[in-house]
């Protein structure tokens, strides 16, 4: 999260040709609380102003003579090597709103304007600009992890003791990467109970979960699995996160923020390269929402009949075709029912004799311990892991979310690197099974 006090210590740029607007923008964003705020009355200084400030967002006004925010927007697009154009614009012409967006701006506020409106819309975009440049810190971190490790096996023997600690230095850099990708504790929802695995199989692995709080009393919560191993499919998932991060804080909906990660990931990962995921929304009377791009099914134990609702996708991966379009479609969790979604990691665990965990082991602990809650289910799939691979390395990540509906019991909020890990001692359509 990004504290107030950061947000409110960015930087902005107020563009208008008219100072009386300029003044008056000034002095609501001074009496909110903001401390950097720079101002120009002239469109043809905005690039030199951007260049040398790094402006966190920048208030455009769209007609102006000489050169109108359309023309100043292209020129701030050769700056930004991510396209990503940290501007507010702020027109009198309804005509103008979806060009300005099109064109590359986050967001726009209309003539004459709401003081109240304004001050929320640029606290928010900050927010996201800020998230948006901590996700990039993020990937920057880890492609510089991965250019030690390249590095790292170009010696292709470690000759003397310095050079050994020295890789498991950055092996644990690795992995202290990838957790901060991870919630360090799971949050707090009302009338839900979540608990979270997570077991890469190398230092950092593809397998991540998130969870938002939404607008509205709604929260979602997210597991995806990057194709491939270690630092490839870390920093696949790294990417994969950011943009979904930055999308739904956003405000936008999970469909969106879904087609838009696609062609994301169609356009920036390798071909052979894609993401599966599980999406889902819910609100505190239980229902929700949801969509699985490719992902494995994902279990529902009804606490009403006793059975198990199979969620199976109805999507295609993420990253592999452009025109995918992904939809939500509507379910409940009801009081004491259990939702476990989980990566194909988990159902692909070998023993020593190299058999698989497999589908019908996991449904199986999902009908004995589901009555018991999800607290109950997370304890006995924990212990049949440990019973079945003994402890073996596994092929690949294991990760899983459960979440139950405590209704008038509450959530709790627990701690992750407190979590048992058995491998490290030091749809189409809905069925009902």
């Amino acid at each position: 999260m990004i504290a107030s006090d950061q947000i409110r210590s960015a930087k902005i740029l107020i563009v208008d040709d008219l100072m009386v607007n300029v003044e008056l923008i000034q002095g609501i964003l001074r009496v909110a609380g903001y401390t950097a705020v720079h101002a120009t009355t002239d469109p043809n200084t905005v690039c030199a102003m951007h260049r040398e400030n790094r402006y966190d967002l920048i208030l455009l006004d769209l007609l102006m003579p000489g050169r109108d925010g359309f023309q100043v927007m292209e020129d701030l697009k050769e700056l930004e090597p991510d396209d990503y154009l940290p501007v507010l614009v702020i027109t009198a012409q309804p005509a103008h709103k979806l060009r300005a967006l099109e064109a590359g701006a986050k967001d726009f506020i209309s003539k004459p304007f709401d003081i109240a409106e304004l001050r929320a819309r640029v606290f928010n975009l900050l927010e996201v600009r800020l998230l948006h440049l901590q996700a990039m810190k993020h990937n920057l971190e880890l492609e510089h992890t991965v250019q030690q490790l390249v590095e790292s096996r170009e010696n292709l023997r470690l000759k003397t003791l310095e050079e050994r600690k020295s890789s498991e230095r950055e092996a644990a850099l690795a992995r202290e990467t990838h957790r901060s990708l991870l919630p360090r504790t799971l949050p707090q929802f009302e009338n839900f109970h979540i608990d979270a695995f997570n077991n890469p199989t190398r230092s950092v692995g593809g397998d991540f979960y998130e969870f938002l709080q939404l607008g509205g009393g709604d929260w979602a919560g997210v597991l995806a699995d990057a194709s491939g191993k270690g630092m490839s499919a870390a920093l696949l998932s790294s990417m994969t996160l950011g943009a979904l991060n930055m999308e739904l804080r956003s405000g936008t909906q999970p469909s969106e923020a879904l087609n838009r990660l696609n062609k994301l990931l169609f356009l920036k990962s390798l071909p052979s390269q894609f993401v599966t995921l599980f999406l889902f929304i819910l609100h505190p009377d239980g229902t929700g929402r949801f969509i699985s791009a490719g992902h494995t099914p994902v279990y529902v134990y009804r606490a009403a009949t006793g059975d198990v609702a199979v969620f199976e996708s109805d999507s295609y991966m993420l990253g592999m075709f452009d025109f995918a379009v992904y939809r939500p479609r509507r379910f409940r969790l009801d009081r004491g029912d259990v939702l476990v979604v989980y990566s194909d990691g988990l159902i692909k665990a070998e023993n020593l004799q190299r058999e698989l965990f497999g589908a019908e082991r996991l449904l199986e602990i999902v009908h004995h311990e589901g009555a018991s809650g999800g607290k109950a289910v997370e304890q006995g799939l924990m212990k049949a892991l440990e019973e079945f691979t003994g402890r073996v390395p596994q092929p690949d990540d294991i990760t899983f979310v459960i979440v139950e509906n405590t209704a008038d019991r509450g959530p709790a909020i627990r701690d992750l690197r407190s979590t048992i890990n058995p491998f490290d001692l030091e749809s189409g359509q809905t069925r009902h099974v």
